[in-house]
């Protein structure tokens, strides 16, 4: 045996998985792609969010949390309806998960001294009703840190194991085949790849230099998801989204490609639940991007106006900051939006900034740095947009301002192939909108959102500019951003049971065969149904990579 366990996948379930295996004792190879570079994989470049249930933080800030009501929303929110089949397990991993967001997680957390903003975010603010998709309360916590500081303590027993002896990196090695003998998984078989030292998360080569194979009594596979490959996204986008974008952009770097999926269900294991996934709709184009078509998701407040390709804004509960995939949902199947992969926001330099904050690690460098007076500077007293917000709209592909409205949406036509947009039939909306602010009560359903968002402190002091009238000139300029879809996270995935073992076509175990993190679906092969909560991809990597650790400790003592 090269070691008691293989762990495929250096990503953050990977690197918890480790951790809990050499924590106990146990020998681990770990296997990846990619270079030393890259340690942590996707949740490095992730913001940091994080799903907790009745925090001290929700607390002091007034939010009334309990695990029932975070229960009634997940339920409401995925939608499981393959609970005799493919969402068997899944239902056990979400009820598992929520008691864990309001019991334990917190504490064990802090234990590895991750620790978070004290604001609360309220993301996915959901579809408008009480038992249907979206957060009740503002659920979403911060680490200090961002994602690089949820996989920083990680990386940094995954080196200490090094020096103990008890694990060993292989960098730069593709594995290509699960070795399952007599039913048993018992290794790894694959491609060593060229070296190469590119900068973390710029594409690779896939130059083969040799082959390996290695052995161990357990394999845990902690892989990601498709999100890189376009070509799979279209294949697996499922009906009910309508037609697929001709073009998206790119939220992870190129090595979240998907391979292990269909590795695993070579060596036995079930996929399930593959035509769920979670894409924006807020992507805009990285003015400095890292790897091929890298996207950046505007985390909007409720505040920007947001329009179709045709210049119409978007019913309902399609606002900023509220329902994802049913915003998607309608721009993907209305049937003269089809041709068109984009839409638009309308808003104000005031709305700007207060409202726009950027998905990433690297674009909030205050919190990745843990730079509490920088924060307190930038987001708190400082004027004007934050610094990265602040680039886009001066270097960004996708943003425009002008000091009035024809000339913005001038601007806006001078961004697609033709154009697309009246001014005037703009004018009408914003203007009818502009209308419901004289009152502190309205009809608008987005003007009623905004009103309900600024009675939470957390959004009143840092998220959600003061309402005003769009067209308004005191609160200009007029800023408008072309958004695009951006290709995101894998919902379904390997099926498992609690303990993380991979199942097979039967729903028997496939014995000494493990999954965790996205390649699962976080756990189950699909824990968030049809639509996440929002601060539950880094926490199921974490959940589902424990439990893999945790149990393939076992089975080898």
């Amino acid at each position: 045996m090269d070691a008691d366990v293989i762990v495929v996948g250096a990503g953050l379930a990977g690197l918890v998985a480790a951790h809990e295996l050499t924590s106990r004792g146990r020998r681990v190879a770990l296997v990846d792609q990619e270079n030393a570079a890259n340690l942590g994989g996707q949740a490095f470049w992730s913001f940091g969010g994080l799903f907790l249930v009745d925090s001290p933080e929700q607390r002091r800030l007034g939010v009334k949390d309990s695990l029932e009501l975070a229960w009634n929303d997940w339920q409401g929110s995925a939608g499981f309806d393959r609970t005799e089949d493919e969402d068997s397990w899944a239902v056990r991993w979400a009820r598992a998960y929520v008691e864990w967001a309001a019991g334990e997680k917190r504490s064990w957390l802090t234990g590895h001294g991750i620790t978070f903003l004290p604001t609360v975010g309220w993301a996915e603010r959901g579809d408008l009703t009480a038992g249907g998709h979206g957060n009740s309360v503002p659920r979403f916590h911060i680490a200090w840190g961002t994602g690089t500081g949820v996989v920083e303590p990680f990386v940094r027993y995954a080196r200490q194991a090094v020096r103990d002896g008890l694990l060993t990196f292989h960098h730069r090695h593709r594995v290509d085949h699960l070795v399952v003998e007599d039913g048993t998984a018992r290794g790894v078989r694959g491609t060593v790849l060229a070296e190469d030292h590119s900068p973390r998360g710029v594409a690779s080569n896939r130059e083969a230099v040799g082959e390996f194979q290695l052995a161990a009594q357990a394999v845990i596979v902690t892989s990601g998801g498709i999100g890189a490959d376009h070509d799979i996204v279209r294949r697996h986008w499922p009906e009910r989204l309508g037609t697929p974008p001709a073009e998206m952009v790119t939220g992870v770097p190129a090595y979240v490609d998907g391979r292990m999926l269909d590795i695993s269900a070579e060596a036995g294991a079930r996929l399930v639940n593959r035509d769920r996934m979670w894409h924006y709709t807020e992507g805009v184009r990285n003015w400095d991007p890292v790897w091929p078509g890298h996207g950046i998701r505007i985390l909007p407040g409720p505040s920007p106006l947001w329009f179709d390709a045709l210049g119409r804004r978007l019913p309902g509960s399609c606002l900023p900051g509220y329902d994802t995939l049913g915003t998607l949902r309608h721009l993907r199947t209305a049937e003269d939006l089809a041709g068109h992969d984009h839409s638009w926001f309308i808003l104000t330099q005031k709305i700007i900034e207060k409202e726009f904050a950027l998905s990433g690690s690297e674009q909030n460098p205050d919190i990745t740095a843990k730079d509490r007076a920088g924060f307190l500077r930038e987001r708190v007293l400082g004027k004007g947009a934050p610094g990265p917000v602040d680039a886009f709209l001066r270097r960004g592909a996708d943003f425009v301002s002008a000091p009035n409205l024809e000339q913005l949406v001038d601007r806006m036509n001078g961004l697609t192939d033709k154009p697309l947009l009246d001014a005037a039939v703009i004018r009408r909306q914003i203007e009818a909108r502009d209308l419901q602010m004289a009152n502190p009560y309205a009809k608008d359903a987005q003007v009623q959102g905004i009103r309900n968002a600024r009675r939470y402190i957390g959004d009143r002091l840092g998220r959600v500019a003061a309402p005003h009238r769009v067209l308004d000139p005191a609160a200009g300029p007029l800023i408008a951003v072309k958004l695009h879809v951006l290709t995101r996270k894998t919902l379904g995935g390997i099926q498992t049971d609690l303990d993380s073992r991979a199942l097979g076509a039967d729903g028997t175990p496939v014995e000494g065969l493990y999954a965790a993190g996205e390649v699962a679906g976080f756990g189950g092969g699909g824990v968030h149904g049809y639509n996440a909560l929002e601060g539950t991809f880094l926490g199921g990597c974490l959940f589902s990579g424990r439990a893999a650790g945790r149990a393939a400790a076992r089975q080898t003592s």
